[in-house]
């Protein structure tokens, strides 16, 4: 079966609805893929008229690599603009998902599949080397994408009698190297983390458990800590019901503390016996 060059081209680069403008490959640059939407020309969301062409304007996106090589998709993204003067849409930009998102850098295939390699463990900076772009641009892909699968999960978290809230350093951050907190919340009978909220303070992981169904926050019987004031005026909030339990290894440590405290005490200090001795 012949295939024209063009069609060839388009099946080549796997977007439907596109023309394949050129290619651009010059040594030591990614390859530069330009395409163009073939969709016919859209009405007008606010009048219903027909939307006249304003120009259009080049969007780089990162794609998926070519025989090894990063390689950009170079969308000419065409402008439309409504000629009602009374009405209110008056210019609107190009969209179509199955090339990217509104306001994504990476195109919507490169996005999926960046979050499927995080999802397997591979550093996020292996992937941004891969692709030829930096570091922030795969993490911000990732966080797009695996929040929408993540908001379109409706049975990740599962019925569990037993929560845990525990604090963990995420980074250091800016010039002095301040410390990034967040707050891991656990299914303690599975070990499953449900989910990470920025900080460790009361309002995030309080809001969390609030916006849960109630009849699943009902069936929490047991709340652990690490002996946190913090947290447990999330659990006197959120889970009043519950019971709250201290984490083994905290505790431990606690009268590990005493103990310590008892036996070498700090130094000009004296330890007053039982009956005075």
């Amino acid at each position: 079966m012949e295939v024209e060059p063009s069609r060839m081209c388009e099946l080549l680069v796997g977007l439907g609805g596109v023309d394949v403008l050129g290619v651009d490959d010059v040594e030591g640059e990614p390859l530069r893929v330009h395409v163009r939407c073939r969709s016919p020309r859209p009405l007008c969301g606010g009048c219903g008229g027909v939307l006249w062409c304003h120009g259009e304007w080049r969007v780089e996106l990162v794609d998926l690599p070519v025989y090894g090589q990063p390689t950009r998709l170079v969308w000419h993204k065409r402008v439309w603009r409504c000629r009602d003067g009374e009405c209110l849409v008056g210019v609107v930009s190009e969209q179509a998902a199955e090339i990217a998102p509104p306001r994504e850098r990476l195109t919507s295939r490169a996005g999926r599949w960046v979050t499927y390699q995080a999802s397997r463990g591979r550093p996020i900076t292996d992937v941004a080397v891969e692709l030829g772009c930096c570091w922030h641009t795969v993490n911000d892909s990732v966080q797009r994408w695996g929040q929408a699968l993540i908001d379109a999960d409706t049975t990740r978290i599962s019925k569990t009698d037993a929560l845990g809230l525990d604090e963990h350093l995420m980074w250091r951050k800016g010039r002095f190297r301040n410390k990034a907190w967040a707050t891991s919340i656990v299914d303690v009978n599975s070990g499953q983390l449900l989910d990470v909220v920025e900080g460790r303070n009361v309002s995030a992981p309080t809001q969390w458990l609030m916006r849960q169904p109630s009849d699943w926050r009902d069936g929490i019987r047991w709340a652990t800590l690490d002996l946190s004031a913090t947290y447990r005026s999330v659990f006197d909030v959120a889970l009043p019901h519950a019971r709250q339990v201290a984490d083994p290894f905290h505790v431990i440590r606690l009268g590990n503390t005493a103990v310590d405290k008892v036996r070498y005490p700090a130094k000009g200090t004296a330890i007053r016996l039982a009956g005075g001795q």
